[in-house]
């Protein structure tokens, strides 16, 4: 089957996603989060992982990768996808994110100021910070599941009064 073949301009009435990455870094028993800068249209002020959009020429782990080493400076193994989030955000498109952990040796990041700022925090403490939205739920699943699980998958959407909702394999959260 040739590239003509495989359908990808036949958009017409279909729901198109944007592809992107969610990184945690681990240290020890901390993680490294990000705190959105203030100006950033996406979450500003909230913490996160790092991450961002996957490239034309890249795949979701050589994605993962990049934004990670870019971000941070850091470079990681032990690189696993945890998840898969499809998010309908009431636009006409939406987002595919591919939700990653990573190990790191070393500490010392360097941190673009316009992104943000990094820190280095507990784990048993982030839950005290001001999270993006969804990442209570995200870090409690995906920093205690087995290192062999496979990704869990979720469909995230918002309700009439602009809640989000989660819906997982078997069932909502």
């Amino acid at each position: 089957m040739g590239a003509s073949e495989q359908g990808a301009n036949a958009t017409h009435n279909r729901w198109l996603t944007i592809p992107r990455t969610l990184c945690f870094v681990r240290n020890g028993d901390d993680i490294l989060l990000m705190k959105r800068a203030p100006h950033r249209r996406v979450f500003p002020n909230k913490y996160n992982g790092v991450g961002g959009h996957i490239e034309r020429d890249e795949d979701p782990m050589q994605g993962a990768q990049r934004e990670i080493k870019e971000e941070t400076g850091l470079d990681v193994h032990n690189l696993r996808l945890c998840a898969i989030h499809n998010i309908d955000a009431g636009e006409s498109t939406g987002i595919i994110l591919f939700v990653f952990v990573a190990c790191s040796e070393n500490r010392n990041v360097v941190a673009s100021e316009d992104e943000g700022t990094l820190e280095w925090v507990p784990v048993d403490q982030a839950h005290t910070l001001d999270l993006v939205e969804d990442l209570p739920i995200v870090l409690d699943k995906i920093l205690h599941m087995p290192e062999n699980a496979p990704p869990y998958f979720v469909h995230v959407s918002y309700n009439d009064d602009d809640v989000i909702q989660m819906a997982f394999n078997n069932g909502k959260v």
